[in-house]
């Protein structure tokens, strides 16, 4: 194992912990600064963002700890450390700021280039998801003991209906070309959090999201891209290569992903890839 079940119980209460004072604080009110044009962020990202920083630096002092909120932590991801701690304290901001519950907190560990674990907590719902390639897929609610969780394969692709997770911003950019191409999709409503909508094709909501809006950062990924690879998901870019976290596939500036992103089952991968690179090639291209 990557760490010990000790290591396991407090790396689970210390998320739990920090997603319950998330949520106890938006009640009372946020304070809202916008780090770049339309992305946002608030005094509680930066507060959760210190007390996870500081407390995995604890917990695994041999190991890197690579945080959305610190800039200067990106140096870890060319440090040559095989471990990295890649931490996310709100995954979802905007939906946090309006009030909507589609939010999560999540750790993931990536160890030479490969997510191996993964936590996504969603406060509002006090569900936390969980698991690695060492120990499979678990999910606890509340403070309850943990249940093993089985993926869920949505129905096979069928001639009339597909379901498909596709951010907002990438539905007004693309919904209508591949709407236009694959008319038997149905675009399924669309989460905040980048880690819950990779949660919704686990379990069976989906059968693929396509993220391509180019924003996607490492704190964003390694644990969702962790739990689905446990899962048996296909984690691909729209050419069907594996996705990467290689340096060739990385801005190593802002550690964004410079693939185009596609997690979904075997099936809706096969049989929707072909179509939906057509469909956006002929928005890039118009």
């Amino acid at each position: 194992m990557t760490f010990d079940n000790d290591q396991d119980i407090q790396i689970r209460s210390l998320i739990r912990a920090c997603g319950q004072q998330a949520k106890q604080m938006a009640a009372q009110g946020l304070e809202i600064f916008e780090k770049a044009p339309a992305d946002f962020v608030t005094n509680v990202d930066r507060m959760l963002d210190r007390q996870l920083s500081t407390k995995f630096a604890q917990f695994f002092p041999q190991d890197g700890v690579i945080t959305e909120e610190n800039a200067e932590s990106r140096v870890q991801f060319r440090s040559g450390n095989p471990r990295l701690w890649c931490i996310d304290p709100i995954d979802g901001t905007e939906d946090f700021i309006h009030g909507r519950p589609d939010y999560a907190v999540m750790v993931g560990l990536l160890e030479k280039n490969q997510p191996v674990s993964g936590w996504i907590y969603a406060p509002e719902q006090d569900v936390m998801y969980y698991g690695g390639s060492d120990r499979g897929l678990w999910q606890t609610i509340a403070d309850s003991a943990p249940q093993q969780l089985s993926p869920a394969k949505p129905k096979p692709p069928s001639p009339d209906h597909f379901r498909l997770i596709v951010g907002n911003k990438d539905r007004e950019n693309f919904g209508e070309a591949i709407s236009q191409s694959i008319p038997e999709v149905e675009f399924v409503y669309s989460l905040g959090s980048f880690g819950l909508k990779v949660m919704n094709v686990i379990t069976g909501q989906a059968g693929l999201y396509l993220y391509l809006n180019g924003r996607v950062k490492v704190w964003d990924t390694v644990a969702p891209l962790a739990l689905a690879k446990v899962a048996g998901l296909v984690c691909c870019d729209l050419d069907g290569n594996e996705l990467s976290y290689a340096d060739a596939a990385m801005n190593l500036e802002t550690l964004a992903h410079q693939q185009s992103i596609v997690i979904g089952w075997a099936p809706y991968v096969e049989s929707l890839l072909p179509r939906m690179r057509t469909a956006i090639a002929s928005v890039v291209n118009s």
